[in-house]
């Protein structure tokens, strides 16, 4: 490894292995019988281009070694834990924005780029990316391709991997697959999603062509209240059905009210004509139109626990970061289902949590209404009780949502937090799956033991 990307960029002190082998999971929220704390790397390396990649993919292929592909390690759920050692290949330094096309509004980028890096190059040209998600100062870009990240832009632009045009991508036996850099084709299958939302199971993401946006020429904010998530539900339905894509969608339930936030992005005139549509829309399912001041609020603060986990926990060992909470029993699920089944889901949701000892802090629907949030907290008992309750819930929600149509995850990944719920949502497509798998990889070094292979 020394020789191919030099001793310097080799680690393997107790330090940098504790720091490296986990990602923003805490052991909380794991519930399986996955320890986070046993799951150790031998080596961590850090590659500076795709041949360097290749080289130790081929050498660890060789040696049927596991690799962990590594960007920010700023997931939720646990995609970059080396369940069964190994080498942790971080892309940090494959960091550079390669080619800005304002024509093609396209970007081509290192897989290692930080997202709040690219905003600032794309800004020098008047554009702007389409994900925006709250882990902007420290996620990367190959990070957000391979969990199909979810953003606050995502209403207007969908999520992560609506936005790949083409991917260079280092294959288990050490080739490199390069896509063209187009955004339609019917000449054979797209290739693309095979890497997108996989977290690193089929490949090494190196380097990233992604659609770009032009700066909006006007930008409006509103905020409607409602008696009811019902009501306020009902209207975003109406919004998407009658094909206004607000650039921010987000209803949010919490003890102080119900708020639909809004923000319309774009030419001024269509700005004009969405938020004057919406607003009558909102009216019409008994919203009230107020200040935009909560909204407004909102969007100044939506990087704010990217910037905060940044300054207090990145790079940091486990238990620093896994002690930043306390005990506090808490997990947040982001389920995706039919927009006819989200209302009687929520209902059904209080039906399993009424006499459980765990509340919900939040209900929303982000982006979509077919996307369904909770936060969920647990202050009863002790802390083993606290945990055992809120286990048995979190398991209850989510089966309920695969029971009824929906997913288990729309934005963060499976990781090892829900590996063990994948085939049961994927049926036969987890055999599918596990094909690709032993095709592409057939000495099970990409990532082994997530999505449920």
């Amino acid at each position: 490894m020394a020789d191919i990307v030099g001793k310097d960029n080799v680690l393997t002190s107790p330090y940098d292995l504790d720091r490296y082998s986990a990602d923003a999971l805490h052991p909380f929220r794991v519930y399986s019988t996955t320890n986070l704390a046993d799951q150790i790397a031998q080596v961590v390396v850090r590659p500076a281009s795709t041949d360097e990649v290749a080289k130790i993919v081929t050498l660890a292929n060789s040696q049927k070694i596991p690799l962990v592909p590594y960007g920010g390690g700023t997931g939720v759920m646990g995609g970059t834990v080396p369940i069964q050692g190994g080498i942790i290949v971080d892309v940090s330094r494959m960091n550079r924005v390669l080619e800005i096309n304002p024509t093609d509004l396209t970007a081509r980028v290192e897989a290692g780029v930080v997202l709040a890096d690219l905003v600032d190059a794309l800004a020098e040209h008047s554009l702007m990316p389409g994900h925006d998600p709250y882990s902007v100062p420290i996620a990367t870009v190959a990070g957000a391709i391979s969990t199909n990240g979810v953003g606050y832009r995502a209403a207007a632009f969908g999520p992560m991997g609506d936005q790949v045009v083409a991917l260079e991508v280092v294959l288990p036996d050490g080739q490199i697959l390069n896509t063209r850099p187009v955004p339609i084709q019917s000449s054979g299958p797209g290739l693309n999603q095979l890497f997108i939302g996989s977290e690193g199971s089929f490949g090494i993401i190196t380097k990233a062509t992604i659609k770009v946006f032009r700066m909006p020429e006007a930008q409006s904010f509103a905020t409607a209240s409602f008696d009811s998530f019902d009501a306020g539900f009902n209207a975003a339905a109406e919004l998407l059905a009658l094909g206004i894509r607000p650039t921010l969608l987000d209803l949010t339930e919490e003890d102080d009210g119900i708020l639909l936030h809004l923000l319309f992005e774009g030419f001024t005139e269509g700005v004009v004509a969405q938020e004057q549509r919406s607003k009558q829309v909102c009216a019409d399912f008994g919203g009230r139109n107020i200040d935009s001041e909560p909204t407004l609020a909102y969007w100044r603060d939506r990087h704010q626990s990217g910037e905060n986990y940044k300054s207090t926990a990145l790079g940091k060992p486990r238990k620093e970061r896994w002690n930043r909470t306390g005990w506090r029993m808490f997990d947040y699920l982001h389920l995706g289902l039919p927009i006819s089944k989200v209302l009687e889901y929520r209902k059904r949701c209080d039906d399993i949590l009424e006499g459980s000892g765990v509340r919900t802090v939040e209900y929303a629907i982000w982006s979509r209404p077919e996307l369904f949030s909770m936060l969920m907290m647990c202050e009863e008992g002790t802390e083993d009780q606290a945990l055992e309750s809120l286990a048995r819930v979190v398991e209850e929600v989510l089966i309920l949502a695969q029971d009824m149509g929906g997913v288990m995850e729309y934005c963060h990944g499976v990781g090892v937090k829900l590996n063990h719920l994948l085939a049961r949502e994927l049926g036969v497509g987890q055999d599918v799956v596990r094909m690709l798998k032993k095709t592409l990889d057939p000495s099970n070094i990409m990532n082994p033991g997530k999505l449920g292979l």
